[in-house]
């Protein structure tokens, strides 16, 4: 099965009559409503700062100043402002359903919910419901049947280990989903946390020992075998790090596509029985599959032949348990909390129960919740709206593309064809998913969870040998997000993210093209980033370029690169350039082809340039919208987290970093070249 990746990272009431009782530990829910973000906060400027030396502390200074980190975040900003308000209309939703639901979709996403809450149920359980998993592991005494065993945990229990397994689009042909299997199976956040010598990687590690030691006593073993039990872990995850894949190097497509056959994968790792595995899966006709990370396999396969037996079953035990930890009683979530989040990335304090399992319920069951909120939070006229901006941005797109000075016509003339086929989605899909497969028990809040990972396996293997579905998302309505995906060629804005700050249709296009305006463009320019650029207009990977232009193109990706590895985070991190460049240059494009975008609708709707609006001409009112999205504070353990893990920059660099390479940010707010927002030789890529 496909293995969730740790980027899609809770005092009983007396009970009121009427209330169902399964959500009576925590009926109240939060005590007031969030309050709504605004689009182009004027008092989150800070007047003292001179932009045209820092424009991130102009336009974010007294933002940052009056808003600080929330005990249960690691990072404050503008994203979280509005997924914290999305939580709480879906909150209201989820209670509403759970209490009264008025169809059958509310009654099975209201009993996932209030399942979830079921605080006294969950304590009283305590890790019972892992125990079937458990035990099929302890009773597991030969490494031939290791096959046998995935196969009976992921069916039963929707509980994988190891790596991965699921479907993917063909890279040479993007019309076919084959099967694919790639590295996983690590417990902290990447392989470097296992290789790296410093200090700080080393006390990580014994942190990480620590935690596993309480968690295995949590289960009923003593200190001495919870502790032996956790060293074992350690070195099979450390050794299974050894063979993996560093994050760069998936960045290049080329380096996660090797077909095989399943005689050819077999002997890769002998020791695991593939057939068995595939058959358990219902895969037996599988021909060929794409073996991402052969690396990673050989090192799989030297751990399943020679560590101990005993060991190879703490490391299921531990995956296990690490698996289902926040699905359990309190000291197993915890437990869980203190090392995951408050260890690794400084969260003080755990998240309300309500807001854990609205996000639980959204992840689950985000296309049943998502028609219900779409109804009553993104009303036609704002998709209407939004069709209009996004067909703006690719006609802007499209000039930059044609008056590039380093680009040849015919490149041009292919990036243009990709360009046309973008598929456009906007708010929510077209079909919605079907759930009614799924069952759930207001009752069973661990079953619960199986029950949809395991839905979720079953659609995701069916897709092998079929046709690739054009109009599925990846992201649920209410997210505040967007995305990109090289394969299908095609931009994703959920609704969640189309409203203030990011978009508000009462102000002026200014700050819209600022805000959400450098989002689309950003998504747009993905298309044509380091790893975008690799996909033909069908989803190919294949090379559409001249040797000379794609040279061109190197030269001006290892700028950017080059620039934001000297962006410091935290004292001694900085951000990896390389590891960042993707999102670095969508930034950079996106904020070009927005502004592009907004020259040209005030020229259609001869409007001034020049008006100013509380004291800011449009450009400078562009810009600021611009920033201001990217208001943030975080931990210090957290950016050094995502500095190692995270493809995107922090705010004030992908702020900083984009207008100090955009002359027109310089004009519009009167700096001299030289200045750190305007230095002479910038870094540009679209």
């Amino acid at each position: 099965m496909k293995i969730p990746s740790s980027k899609y990272l809770i005092p009983a009431l007396v009970l009121a009559a009427g209330l169902h009782p399964a959500i009576a530990q925590e009926a109240s829910g939060p005590k007031t409503a969030p309050k709504k973000p605004i689009s182009l906060d004027l008092s989150a400027i800070d007047a003292t700062a001179d932009p045209c030396t820092d424009f991130y502390q102009y336009a974010c200074g007294n933002w940052r100043k009056n808003n600080p980190i929330p005990g249960d975040q690691t990072r404050w900003g503008r994203f979280n402002e509005l997924a914290e308000y999305n939580n709480y209309l879906l909150y209201s939703e989820l209670k509403a359903a759970a209490d009264s639901p008025r169809t059958p979709l509310q009654k099975k996403y209201g009993d996932y919910y209030a399942a979830c809450m079921n605080t006294s149920l969950a304590d009283r359980l305590g890790a019972k419901p892992i125990e079937p998993i458990l035990q099929e592991i302890a009773s597991w005494n030969d490494r031939k049947h290791l096959a046998t065993l995935f196969g009976e945990t992921e069916n039963r229990y929707a509980m994988g280990y190891l790596f991965a397994f699921g479907s993917d689009q063909d890279q040479k042909d993007s019309s076919k989903q084959i099967g694919e299997v790639d590295q996983a199976g690590l417990g902290l956040p990447d392989r470097d946390y296992y290789l790296n010598k410093d200090e700080r990687s080393t006390k990580l590690r014994e942190q990480y020992l620590e935690h596993m030691t309480r968690m295995f006593t949590l289960t009923g073993d003593s200190p001495e075998q919870a502790a032996k039990e956790a060293r074992s872990v350690l070195a099979i995850e450390t050794a299974l790090a050894e063979g993996s894949m560093a994050r760069v190097d998936r960045r290049n497509p080329a380096n996660v596509y090797h077909i095989m056959t399943i005689a050819e994968l077999e002997s890769l790792t002998p020791d695991f029985d593939w057939k068995v595995y595939l058959a358990a899966k219902k895969q037996s006709g599988l021909a060929t599959v794409n073996v991402a990370t052969p690396g990673f396999f050989k090192a799989m396969n030297r751990q399943i032949e020679t560590a101990d037996l005993n060991d190879l079953k703490s490391y299921l035990r531990w995956h296990t348990i690490h698996r289902y930890a926040p699905n359990l009683s309190d000291v197993f979530v915890q437990e869980n909390f203190h090392f995951y989040a408050a260890t690794l990335a400084g969260q003080k304090e755990l998240a309300p129960r309500w807001k854990r399992c609205t996000q639980a319920t959204d992840r689950a069951l985000g296309e049943a919740v998502g028609q219900d909120w779409v109804a009553k939070n993104f009303p036609p006229a704002a998709k209407d709206n939004m069709e209009k901006l996004v067909k703006a941005l690719e006609a802007a797109l499209d000039q930059d593309i044609q008056h590039l000075d380093w680009m040849s016509d015919a490149t041009k003339v292919e990036a243009k064809k990709k360009l046309d086929a973008f598929r456009d989605k906007i708010g929510y899909p077209e079909k919605w998913r079907d759930y009614s497969s799924v069952k759930v028990e207001r009752d069973n809040p661990v079953g619960n969870v199986q029950q949809v990972a395991a839905f979720d396996d079953r659609r995701d293997l069916a897709k092998i040998g079929q046709p690739v579905d054009e109009k599925e998302w990846d992201m649920t309505p209410p997210t505040v997000n967007a995305y990109y995906n090289p394969a299908m060629n095609d931009i994703n804005f959920p609704a969640g993210i189309l409203q203030p700050p990011f978009y508000d249709f009462k102000i002026d296009p200014a700050a819209n093209f600022g805000a959400i305006g450098v989002v689309i463009g950003h998504e747009m320019t993905h298309a044509f980033d380091d790893q975008g650029s690799q996909y033909d207009p069908q989803g190919n990977v294949r090379s559409w370029w001249t040797d000379e232009d794609k040279k061109k193109f190197d030269e001006r990706t290892g700028c950017e690169a080059k620039e934001y590895d000297g962006f410091e985070v935290a004292p001694g991190q900085n951000l990896n350039g390389k590891l960042t460049l993707g999102e670095n240059t969508a930034d950079n494009g996106g904020l070009r082809i927005a502004y592009q975008a907004l020259m040209s609708t005030l020229a259609e709707q001869n409007a001034s340039t020049t008006a100013r609006i509380d004291n800011y001409t449009p450009a400078q009112r562009y810009f600021l919208g611009f920033g201001q999205v990217w208001c943030e504070n975080v931990t210090e353990q957290a950016a050094r987290l995502r500095a190692r893990t995270d493809p995107h920059s922090a705010g004030r660099w992908r702020t900083n970093g984009s207008v100090q390479n955009f002359d027109e940010f310089g004009k519009a707010f009167g700096c001299k070249v030289g200045q750190p927002m305007m230095p002479a030789n910038a870094c540009r890529v679209w």
